[in-house]
């Protein structure tokens, strides 16, 4: 299988900046986007082996589930830290663009329409998502099959940390209805089950579909590249960032995530705190 990711970087330091990629310290900016792009390679290359000890030889590992990579990082006006980046120059290659910070993610969507043709899956990611699940397609491509190519099951992000209320945290609750309701009908849309290694399952409609990231098999690609509003630059959905992520694909399908209660059956992680340590200040902690 071949999978192209194209990944939006920024970074530019701001005494106001509101998001992480204006932070004056290049240092968790960095670190994120080396764990995300290694991340891609370590778990969906082929460069995988396991040593036999006996003959002291290492084998391949795991090739049926490893596949032909493209990774293409996206930037702007030469505001990034490709530069600094301590991975090797070969795991990816450089888009450099002129358009503003926050739609960089529609300039990774004009890529990924340039590749239609050449590759299984169309991938997009924010610079601070990490991936950690080696069966992560396998799961995708067994939601499509099972549901069709109109539903589209996107990752619970997360944040994590051994300080703090709790551990880890979902940070793309449910929004309010009135939020998604221009461009989705979720009461369309049927709740979803399965059985997996005899687990049940729930899909739920996604009431925030928001995930910073896509993950689209060619026929979805195909679809979506094909409506008229594709590349349109609308960015009516919450900000610029969130709708270059998010208006499109919210558009085109029905978006399903796991429940609470299985929300990490299809998970990325989201580099850092900042959602995580609101909770027990601007966010309260439920009682069980």
């Amino acid at each position: 299988m071949r999978i192209i990711f194209t990944i939006a970087h920024f970074f530019k330091p701001s005494n106001d900046g509101r998001h992480a990629s204006q932070r004056k310290d290049p240092q968790p900016r960095l670190e994120a986007l080396a764990k995300s792009v290694t991340a891609l390679h370590q778990l969906f290359g082929k460069s995988q082996s396991i040593i036999n000890i006996a003959q002291r030889l290492a084998f391949p590992a795991n090739q049926p589930q490893s596949h032909e990579l493209d990774i293409v990082i996206c930037t702007t006006q030469n505001n990034h830290l490709l530069h600094q980046l301590s991975v090797p120059s070969h795991f990816y290659r450089h888009h450099s663009t002129n358009v503003e910070p926050m739609l960089l993610g529609f300039e990774c969507q004009a890529i990924l329409q340039s590749s239609l043709g050449k590759y299984d899956y169309y991938c997009f990611l924010e610079d601070d998502l990490i991936i950690h699940d080696p069966w992560f397609f396998i799961k995708l491509n067994w939601f499509t099959q099972q549901t069709g190519d109109l539903n589209l099951l996107q990752p619970n992000r997360y944040e994590i940390s051994p300080n703090g209320l709790v551990q880890k945290a979902y940070i793309d609750g449910d929004l309010a209805l009135r939020v998604t309701a221009p461009f989705q009908n979720v009461q369309e849309q049927q709740q979803l089950k399965g059985t997996i290694m005899n687990t049940p399952i729930t899909f739920n409609p996604a009431l925030n579909p928001h995930a910073g990231c896509y993950f689209l098999n060619a026929n979805q690609m195909a679809q979506w590249a094909n409506q008229p509003y594709f590349l349109d630059r609308d960015t009516s959905f919450v900000g610029a960032l969130e709708s270059a992520a998010t208006l499109g694909i919210m558009k085109t399908f029905q978006i399903y995530k796991t429940s609470s209660e299985q929300a990490s059956f299809l998970e990325i992680q989201h580099f850092g705190t900042g959602f995580l340590g609101l909770i027990g200040g601007q966010v309260g902690l439920a009682q069980r």
